[in-house]
C-alpha cells in the first residue's frame, strides 16, 4: 500500500459510515501527480475471492443489495458465453471479423454498472459488457461484422454510442457531448445531471486524440470519465513499450485526477467508476482511470497472440480470472448456490441460441453497396475498382452469377 493510500485510510476511518470522496492527491491512486506504482490499484476483491477493505472505496460496496452483487457475476458470465458464440460464428465464416472480450468482463461489467440511465457512453468495439449494462440486444452488436450495417442500433434509445473502428476518434466525440451536457445545465439548471465516459485502450492512449480530448476535457471542467482498459496489449505491443510510467500518471499533466483500479475486480471497478461518475456530474470535472487487466485471447480472430506473447503470461493472468473470483465470494458470503450458477448457465446458453438465430436470419452483405457510397455521383476510378472486384470473385468455381446496375458512386 502506497504512502497516499494510507494516508487516505487513516483519515477516512475516523469520518462518517458514507463514502468518502478523495480529493487530488490523496487516496487510492486518486492523484495529480506522478505517484501511482507499477503494481498500485485500488482493489477490494483479490484475484482469490478474499474480500480486502478500502476506506474509500468500500463503502460503495457495502451499500448494494446481494441482488446487485448476483448481477455482477450474471452479467460477466452472459457476455462470456456470448463472446463465445460470436466467436464460433466467425469462424463458421458467418462474421467477417469478431473482437473478443475474455478477461476484461469486470472493466466492462463494473463500469457500466456505474452508470446512470442519463450518463452516456462512447465505447470502442470491444465493449460488449457495456454494451449489455446498457439494454442492447446483443445480436444487434453481430450486424455490423456481418457486414448488413455501419450501426446496428439507434444510439440515443439506451445511450450507447456505435462502435468506433478507429482508434481513440471517440475520444474528442465524448468530450464534445460532454461539453454539450455542461452547456445545456447551465441553459436549465434543471436539467438531469449527467455525464459521459469515453473507453479506450492502452494501444489507443498513444493517440493524439486522446492527448487532445484530456487537454479539451480538462480546460473546461468536461463530466467525462476517461476509461482505459490496459489489457497490457496493443495488438502486439507491449504496454512496456508504449509507456514508460504507469498510464494512469498521465493525468497529472492535463491536472485532473486519475484512478487506477484491478480491472479484473468487478467489485473495484464499480466503485472507483461510482465516485468517478460522481464526481464529474457534480462539476468537478474530467477523471482518467486506468483498469488493468489482460486480454486472454486473440485481439481480433483476425489476430495470432502465440506469435507475440508466450503461454506463461497468459496462464498466470488466467489465474486472475474475474469470474471465477467474483464466484469463489459469492460462495464464501452465502450469497449463491449451485441453483443460481446453473440458472446463469443455462440463461446464458438460451442466449447464444437468439444471437445465431437472429445473426443467421440477416442474410448476406452486399459489398457492391459499398462502392455505391464512397461517393454521392458515379466515379470512374470507383467503377474501374469494381469491375475489377466482380471479375475476382466470378473467378472462383463456386461464385454465384451476379446482376449488378451499381455505379461508382450513389445508386
Amino acid at each position: 500500500m502506497g504512502a497516499a493510500h494510507q494516508a487516505a485510510s487513516d483519515s477516512a476511518s475516523t469520518a462518517s459510515d458514507a463514502p468518502v470522496r478523495p480529493q487530488a492527491g490523496e487516496s487510492a491512486g486518486v492523484l495529480q501527480e506522478n505517484a501511482v506504482g507499477p503494481d498500485e490499484a485500488v482493489q477490494l476483491l483479490d484475484e482469490h475471492g478474499e474480500p480486502r477493505h478500502d476506506a474509500t472505496f468500500s463503502p460503495y460496496i457495502e451499500a448494494l443489495d446481494p441482488d446487485v452483487l448476483r448481477g455482477f457475476y450474471r452479467d460477466m458470465a452472459t457476455v462470456r458465453r456470448f463472446d463465445t458464440e460470436a466467436t464460433a460464428l466467425q469462424r463458421q465464416g458467418e462474421l467477417a471479423l469478431w473482437v473478443p472480450v475474455v478477461g476484461q468482463e469486470a472493466a466492462q461489467i463494473g463500469s457500466g454498472r456505474a452508470m446512470n440511465k442519463a450518463d452516456y457512453a462512447f465505447p470502442t468495439y470491444r465493449e460488449h459488457g457495456v454494451a449489455l449494462t446498457r439494454g442492447l440486444d446483443l445480436a444487434d452488436l453481430l450486424k455490423l461484422f456481418r457486414g448488413v450495417t455501419n450501426g446496428g442500433w439507434d444510439p440515443r434509445e439506451k445511450n450507447f454510442h456505435l462502435y468506433t473502428l478507429v482508434l481513440a476518434a471517440q475520444t474528442p466525440h465524448a468530450v464534445g457531448y460532454a461539453m454539450g451536457i455542461s452547456r445545456d445545465l447551465a441553459a436549465d439548471p434543471a436539467t438531469e445531471p449527467a455525464a459521459v465516459v469515453a473507453y479506450f485502450g492502452d494501444g489507443s492512449s498513444s493517440e493524439g486524440d486522446v492527448h487532445e480530448s484530456m487537454i479539451f476535457a480538462a480546460s473546461f471542467d468536461a463530466p467525462v470519465v476517461f476509461f482505459c482498459q490496459n489489457n497490457n496489449w496493443a495488438i502486439s505491443v507491449p504496454f512496456e513499450v508504449q509507456s514508460r510510467v504507469p498510464l494512469v500518471n498521465r493525468a497529472g499533466g492535463y491536472g485532473i485526477p486519475g484512478i487506477r483500479v484491478d480491472g479484473n475486480d468487478v467489485l473495484a471497478v464499480y466503485a472507483v467508476s461510482k465516485w468517478a461518475l460522481d464526481h464529474a456530474r457534480d462539476g468537478h470535472g474530467p477523471v482518467l482511470i486506468e483498469a488493468s487487466t489482460y486480454r486472454i485471447g486473440a485481439h481480433t480472430t483476425a489476430d495470432d497472440p502465440t506469435k507475440y506473447r508466450l503461454n506463461a503470461e497468459e496462464e498466470a493472468w488466467k489465474a486472475k480470472d474475474p469470474l471465477a473470483r467474483m464466484e469463489t465470494y459469492l460462495r464464501a458470503e452465502n450469497l449463491a448456490d449451485d441453483a443460481f450458477f446453473e440458472q446463469v448457465k443455462n440463461d446464458g446458453d438460451e442466449l447464444a441460441a437468439h444471437v445465431r438465430k437472429a445473426t443467421l436470419a440477416l442474410g448476406g452483405a452486399d459489398i457492391r453497396q459499398k462502392f455505391a457510397t464512397v461517393y454521392a455521383q458515379a466515379h470512374p476510378l470507383v467503377a474501374e475498382e469494381l469491375a475489377w472486384f466482380e471479375n475476382y470473385e466470378a473467378s472462383f468455381a463456386d461464385a454465384a452469377p451476379q446482376n449488378s446496375n451499381t455505379q461508382g458512386g450513389a445508386a
